[in-house]
């Protein structure tokens, strides 16, 4: 029998390429989805609802980790009161799930691995470098990842090694933030934002997935780690390096924070604000980010 990784978010951009890893890598892997599934030879698939509180227990009862991916995108809609619930929710109420599930069934697994956001640290412009102990900040990103990571602690005291994944902007192949952007590039029509001095901590798809890996294998790995390059990228290093990629000079100006305001309303805050985080702790565990230039990586991303 393979050792079987349980997937919350299965099915999404990170997902998707963390399933690919570890079926490579000589795991079995259970999805856990709304609707019902076909299986395939190393991908089950089973049945859970959130918002009712329903999961099959099956899927439990098989894994020996879970990794936990599931919550609403943060940044698909506009901040309105019953969207950031909505946002909130699907990270707190789907771990609390897979808690008490645990529970129920008196399951012991080798690892409960969770994502969570580079956000926890706020959306806030500043020259400090945030690390794992930084306290998190009161805004909303800041409140929603710290009560995403909180809903953990009861699988922790279940006897239970927890992780927490702090994900920065995530770089891949024809998904994530490079599908909205990459259009608008290659027609020589992007530019900066705002002020352009916003950090952008950022990852590789194939780095975050080996993240993952690793915090499965390595079982000293314990509580939250960054995920992202420590390289000082602003958001005008970011525009500039894609416009590159793309072959020509940003000749637009920057677009004024006011507008991204009337389109965005508080979500504006997302692109218009960031902070640098420090990569020590993971980096301390022995692993070796393969991506660390931002040219190399939207080159691998964008032009493969």
């Amino acid at each position: 029998m393979k050792t079987n990784v349980l997937l919350t978010g299965g099915t999404g951009f990170i997902g998707k390429k963390l399933t690919e890893l570890l079926i490579e890598s000589g795991f079995s892997v259970s999805i856990l989805s709304r609707t019902a599934k076909q299986n395939y030879a190393d991908i089950s698939y089973f049945q859970w609802d959130v918002e009712s509180g329903t999961i099959d227990e099956e899927a439990i009862l098989k894994a020996d980790y879970v990794i936990h991916l599931a919550g609403e995108n943060i940044g698909a809609k506009r901040w309105t009161a019953s969207r950031k619930k909505a946002v909130l929710d699907s990270r707190v109420k789907s771990t609390k799930l897979l808690s008490t599930c645990l529970k129920l069934n008196n399951k012991k697994l080798d690892a409960f691995i969770s994502a969570s956001g580079v956000g926890i640290y706020g959306t806030i412009t500043d020259e400090q470098l945030c690390d794992e102990t930084t306290p998190p900040a009161n805004d909303f990103l800041g409140t929603v990842c710290q009560e995403w990571e909180s809903a953990t602690i009861p699988v922790h005291e279940l006897g239970i090694r927890t992780v927490q994944i702090r994900t920065g902007l995530v770089l891949g192949k024809d998904d994530g933030v490079l599908k909205q952007l990459a259009p608008l590039f290659q027609f020589k029509l992007g530019s900066t934002l705002g002020s352009g001095k916003q950090y952008m901590p950022w990852i590789h798809i194939d780095d975050l997935c080996q993240i993952y890996l690793k915090a499965i294998l390595d079982a000293t790995m314990q509580g939250p780690y960054n995920a992202a390059i420590n390289d000082k990228t602003t958001n005008t290093i970011f525009s500039e390096t894609l416009a590159k990629v793309f072959g020509y000079t940003i000749w637009l100006p920057n677009v004024p924070a006011f507008v991204l305001r009337l389109i965005l309303g508080e979500m504006a805050q997302l692109v218009l604000k960031g902070r640098r985080v420090a990569s020590d702790k993971i980096e301390k565990t022995g692993f070796q980010f393969k991506y660390t230039d931002l040219e190399k990586a939207l080159r691998n991303c964008l032009l493969g």
